[in-house]
């Protein structure tokens, strides 16, 4: 499949068929009440991908934050899909990105999740080896990671709000907010972090080897960040891009206690960047400085300059996570603090 057929196919999926499909903005402002669907899918045959994750994005120094980031089977996308890591059948690579922004707090690996880990069928308990353990019975979820270097745990209260980045009869991606207490490191902490999961039905479920470059799906833009503006206050700022088009654009802002907003008029501005090269000698452009504008009609909810000066770890996908120092003002309050920064862009 040539570029420019790719180019045009993801513009029509993206900008056709997504907004009939995609019921992401109702289903955020509702409680969830689907707890079943949180299912690692691990040996269907129509959900390619699922991913389990837990972010915490404004902790004490020097540790800022710890993410924990899992994806089970290879998504055939462009930008999550490692082939050179591949398991023996691509659906079964799964791979863990656990880091802090201190010192040399980074795991990452991968898996081969028929032999290497050990995933209950609804869910309750995930196993990658020895290193990383993540239990759900809800609306308590634990985390225990053991990684060379550093060690997480985390007891989560998830709560009942949602944010839907998508939902779709093939993807789902969703956020709970999740107040959580643990120690990272062997350092006590507490705030407000979330528990995340997906799954996705791609045509990598019906190939065991890795989908060829030209026919992964062509997402070629994702970033995720999260800012905690206060102790009861989140907010999840997305920008998702395929081929020059919006596949996910907004900003969901949650506080404790109350209903969640969305909001589509949202505007992320790279300031300046930097070039940096993976382990595989491949570049990608990276911001340094950043603003994000969140507008409600003629009322202005959010806008924040960011600073990135945490090292950015790899492995993402093929991109980077880290932390920024940002400074603005929330629904015209000043606010100023540390967030959490997600980044992949394998544009030309």
């Amino acid at each position: 499949m040539s570029r420019k057929i790719s180019t045009l196919l993801s513009r029509a999926v993206v900008d056709a068929a997504l907004p009939l499909l995609d019921s992401r903005i109702e289903a955020s402002r509702r409680p969830f009440d689907q707890p079943e669907i949180l299912r690692p899918h691990v040996t269907s045959k129509v959900w390619s991908t699922t991913h389990y994750g837990v972010f915490v994005p404004d902790l004490p120094e020097p540790y800022r934050y710890v993410n924990t980031m899992t994806l089970i089977g290879a998504p055939g996308a462009e930008l999550f899909d490692q082939d050179h890591l591949a398991a023996a059948d691509a659906r079964n690579t799964t791979t863990v990105l656990s880091s802090t922004a201190y010192a040399d707090q980074h795991f990452y690996r991968a898996y081969d999740a028929s032999t290497e880990c050990s995933f209950a069928r609804d869910g309750s308990t995930l196993r990658w080896g020895d290193e990383l353990a993540i239990d759900i019975d809800l609306p308590r979820v634990t985390v225990r990671g053991r990684y060379p270097g550093f060690g997480v745990d985390l007891e989560l209260e998830v709560t009942d709000q949602v944010s839907y980045f998508v939902k779709t009869p093939v993807y789902d991606h969703l956020s709970l907010t999740a107040p959580y207490t643990g120690t990272v490191d062997g350092d006590r902490v507490e705030g407000v972090g979330t528990f995340e999961y997906a799954r996705m039905r791609t045509h990598q479920s019906l190939l065991g080897r890795p989908i060829p470059g030209p026919l992964k799906l062509p997402i070629d833009f994702f970033t995720y960040q999260i800012i905690d503006i206060d102790p009861t206050t989140q907010i999840l700022l997305t920008d998702v891009r395929a081929r020059g088009s919006i596949a996910c654009r907004l900003a969901h802002v949650r506080r404790l206690g109350a209903p969640a907003e969305v909001y589509e008029d949202v505007r992320m501005e790279v300031l300046e960047s930097r070039e940096v090269v993976d382990e595989r000698g491949r570049a990608m452009t990276v911001p340094v400085l950043l603003r994000w504008t969140v507008r409600d009609g003629d009322a202005e909810v959010l806008t924040v300059d960011g600073s990135v000066d945490s090292t950015l770890r790899y492995g993402h996908g093929r991109g980077y996570v880290g932390a920024y120092t940002y400074i603005g003002s929330y629904r015209e309050e000043p606010v100023a603090g540390s967030a959490y920064l997600e980044w992949i862009d394998t544009r030309d």
